[in-house]
């Protein structure tokens, strides 16, 4: 029931911000990185042709994506001992990893190099970051309010 005591009770913290045309341009630069990098590094490639290669780059892209989201920063946390002994260069290994685990979740991407996968990481790390900082502006959010309820 609600009540005015209730309702004083009630602060807003903050802001969420989140914009879906941000979302989908950042899809579409990574799909253009995982493109150039495929096409560049040995060991990488995409099977299928035609329509069926550009939707395997596009999911391949949101697969990447979504594994660097979810999973990554988990293993990060669980292996933060060894990256730390020795000093960071577990984290390059890591990140092919997780491109190789790519490579092994969507039909029609290929990894037949962990080394290839490494490289590949990288340069798609690189060219992303690069689209992202030049291309996206952060400055259209829509901001969304949220509340704690004590």
């Amino acid at each position: 029931m609600l009540t005015k005591n209730w309702l004083k009770k009630e602060q807003v913290l903050g802001y969420y911000k989140f914009n879906f045309r941000i979302l989908i341009i950042k899809w579409i630069i990574n799909a253009i990185a995982l493109f150039v990098v495929v096409k560049t590094i040995k060991g990488l490639e995409i099977v299928n042709t035609g329509m069926d290669g550009f939707i395997t780059l596009v999911i391949t892209a949101a697969v990447i994506g979504i594994i660097n989201t979810f999973l990554k920063p988990v293993l990060l946390l669980i292996t933060l001992p060894l990256s730390i002994f020795t000093f960071g260069i577990f984290t390059v290994i890591l990140n092919g990893f997780l491109f190789a685990l790519a490579g092994f979740i969507v039909p029609g991407f290929k990894v037949t190099s962990f080394f290839g996968a490494i490289i590949g990481s990288l340069l798609f790390s690189l060219i992303s970051f690069l689209c992202n900082v030049f291309l996206v502006s952060n400055k259209n959010y829509t901001k969304v309010k949220y509340r704690i309820i004590e």
